[in-house]
């Protein structure tokens, strides 16, 4: 009997206007995790093993009608749906370009979103060669302190960065692949 996994994947932000996401580089956050999102719904659904919803289906979705709203139906679809694991797609930003590297936030590093978070952060940094910037607990995340399942928010990488924008350009199919792998070490499905 295969044990299905329901996976919710959010596509942090709207396309524009409130809640929309970081720029730099040339690129925009909520185009690049949009497509990051469709890029992972695609390999767990052909793996069998998982049913997935995304938090934007098209590129035109948006969600709620500010920023708090626009959290909540996030966390309320994932809830209703009933997941088994909350993945949050987001693509950091500072005021230093320098800064760069991958990290993954969770509610509480005893959860078992962090075996999860440790496991699709090594596949990312091992894939694409970000620094590695560690699992975090964060719990002030909307998403990840009112999600009834295991949570966890992965930074890709900054946008504000030259190198790393250079890779949310062009490898965007990696980093989806590097999280499916991540998901598969988890639940040793490899």
């Amino acid at each position: 009997m295969i044990t299905i996994y329901k996976i919710f994947i959010d596509q942090g932000h709207n396309p524009q206007g409130f809640n929309a996401g970081a720029e730099g580089n040339g690129l925009r956050e909520q185009d690049v995790v949009y497509q990051v999102g469709v890029y992972l719904a695609e390999l767990l659904r052909e793996n069998g093993n998982f049913e997935v919803r995304l938090s934007r289906p098209t590129a035109e979705t948006t969600l709620g009608t500010s920023n708090s709203t626009s959290l909540q139906s996030r966390v309320s679809a994932a809830n209703t749906w009933g997941a088994d694991y909350f993945i949050s797609i987001h693509t950091n930003a500072s005021e230093d370009p320098s800064a760069n590297g991958t990290e993954v936030y969770v509610y509480d590093t005893s959860s078992p979103a962090y075996g999860m978070a440790e496991d699709i952060l090594q596949k990312i940094v091992s894939r694409l060669g970000t620094r590695d910037l560690g699992v975090k607990e964060n719990r002030s995340l909307y998403v990840l302190r009112r999600t009834m399942m295991p949570a966890l928010l992965v930074e890709l990488a900054f946008i504000t960065n030259s190198g790393d924008a250079e890779l949310l350009r062009y490898d965007q199919y990696q980093f989806a692949y590097a999280i499916y792998q991540g998901i598969l070490q988890y639940l040793n499905l490899n």
